[in-house]
Order: C-alpha cells, then structure tokens, then sequence
C-alpha cells in the first residue's frame, strides 16, 4: 500500500468527537463517525456511515474516488519496487473490494436494500471502483512481479452469504472476471478471496470468476472444512484456514490430534492450514506459541 493508494481520498477533517477509558469517538476523512477502542481491543463500530444509499450521496463521494488523484501513486514507487522484487519473499497486494468496501461505507443494512432497489446505482459503484483498482495498480504491475492479489469481501456470515449467488452472478462477476483477467495478464499467479464465514454457496460462482484461493475457510459453528469443499467443488480448490482457533487453549494432545486430521488436504497441496480467523482473546501467549510449536511438529 505505500506504492498505490486505492482507498477514497476524503477531505473532511478528521476530529475526536469524545475520549474515554479505552475507546475513542471519531470522525474519520470520509466523513464516518467511528468508535474505535484505543487498546486495539476489538473492531471499530461505525455509528454514522460515511455514506447514503442514494445518487446524490454516490456523486459526492465519487469525488474522493478518482483514479488518476496524482497522490495515489508514489513518486518513488518504481525504487520500492526494485527492493521488493528482490526481497525473496511472496509479493501480494490487495487488488480489488467491490463489496467489502461498499458495505464498509454504507452499513450492512443500506447495502443491502441499494442492491435490491437500485442494482444499477450499485453496479454504477461497482464498475467504478474495478476502473480504480486496474488504474492505479497498472503502472505498478509493470515494475513488480507478484504473486497474488488479495481481493477484501468479508461478504459471509455464520448463516451463509450477506446477499444472494444470483447478485454475485449478475452484478459482481462481470467486473471480477475483467479484473482477474487484467491482474493475470500482468503476470500475476493467483487471485485470493477474502470472505470470512459459510462461504459454501458462493463458491462455485466465485470458481467461474477466477479466483484460485478461498480465504478464511472458518470451522465456525457451521463445521467449514476444506475436505468437505473439495469433495463438492474439486480438489484444485485452493484454501487457507481450517484450523479450529477454539482448539488452541485445549492443550498439545487435542491441538496434534486437530492438525493430523488436516495432514491429507495439506498432502494434496494448494491449501494453508492456519487458525479460522482472529485469536480469540482467551488465548495466552503461552499457549499460541504451544500451537506453533506442535504446528511445526506435524507438518515439519
């Protein structure tokens, strides 16, 4: 992110509305109102959204959303990329959010009624926001080699997908697909989504979009597991995840006994295991540096 900027570039003055024992309400550049906790407890909670689900709204906004603002780039981005290209290591950027930023900037509710109301508003959105990403990006995928491009969704909860596979179909796939296949044809390997949640009904579609790798695959209440997607979707499925996080506080013998069981998808190759999502906070040092001990036991 310090060689392009994709983020809307706002210019409301960021202000601290209130200040508290642990927490923080502010008023952040896009105009959001956002409390936050100054302990990194937890996620911010947004109390006013940066933006309305209306034209009107839209039009404003899109003023902080131009794709040629000189400031996206780096001056100096050609010389960080000579040092990343060099760096041996995986090279990765985030090169899309055509959802996740939206209801980031909406709300959940909002989004959800703009894309059943008004689908050619939110397509109007979406389109823009694919020219934003391949714009800024461009001169950049021309001096680094990366591996992967990340796209940031966290469109899935514990029921299931926060819209229909019919929206992600009509709407959302077209741009997926012209984006992918410009990453790609910039020598980019493979394009990872970034869902959270029981993202088994969506799967599929994403297939058809040109994503190689499903991110996080969360055990959840749900029972989310990489072995039970392949047998439905194919064993090409590329995965990261499906570590139970709870089985981290339960000891060596449950923690070896949980990784062994995941020993066959790792064999077939294509797929990370790694803990379901964030480190659930009852978790000690102690025992997270137990896990990675044992982590490195089972799978050398």
């Amino acid at each position: 992110h310090d060689m392009a900027q994709c983020y809307p570039l706002g210019d409301v003055e960021y202000k601290v509305i209130e200040k508290g024992e642990g927490y923080q309400i502010i008023r952040n550049s896009l105009g959001a109102v956002v409390h936050e906790r100054t302990d990194g407890g937890s996620i911010p909670h947004t109390l006013e959204h940066a933006m309305l689900p209306t034209r009107e709204s839209w039009n404003q906004f899109k003023k902080w959303w131009k794709p040629d603002d000189p400031r996206r780039v780096a001056e100096d981005y050609k010389k960080k990329a000579e040092a990343l290209n060099q760096s041996g290591r995986l090279r990765t950027f985030m090169g899309g959010s055509l959802y996740g930023w939206l209801r980031e900037f909406l709300g959940v509710v909002n989004i959800s009624y703009l894309m059943m109301d008004d689908p050619v508003l939110f397509e109007e959105m979406v389109s823009h926001i694919s020219d934003v990403f391949m714009t800024v990006m461009e001169p950049v995928l021309r001096v680094v080699q990366f591996d992967m491009v990340y796209f940031f969704e966290d469109c899935c909860g514990s029921n299931g997908p926060l819209f229909p596979p019919r929206i992600c179909e009509s709407i959302l796939m077209p741009y997926y697909k012209k984006m992918i296949e410009f990453y790609k044809q910039h020598g980019v390997g493979v394009a990872l989504i970034d869902s959270d949640g029981d993202l088994d009904r969506l799967v599929p579609v994403w297939q058809r979009c040109g994503f190689d790798i499903m991110f996080p695959i969360e055990v959840g209440t749900w029972g989310g597991s990489v072995a039970k997607l392949r047998e439905k979707y194919g064993a090409n499925l590329g995965a990261l995840g499906g570590v139970n996080k709870h089985v981290i506080t339960q000891g060596r013998k449950a923690i070896k006994q949980h990784l062994v069981s995941l020993m066959p998808e790792v064999e077939r190759g294509r797929y990370i295991p790694i803990p379901d999502h964030r480190i659930p906070p009852d978790v000690r040092i102690e025992q997270m540096m137990e896990y990675i001990e044992v982590f490195h036991e089972v799978f050398g």
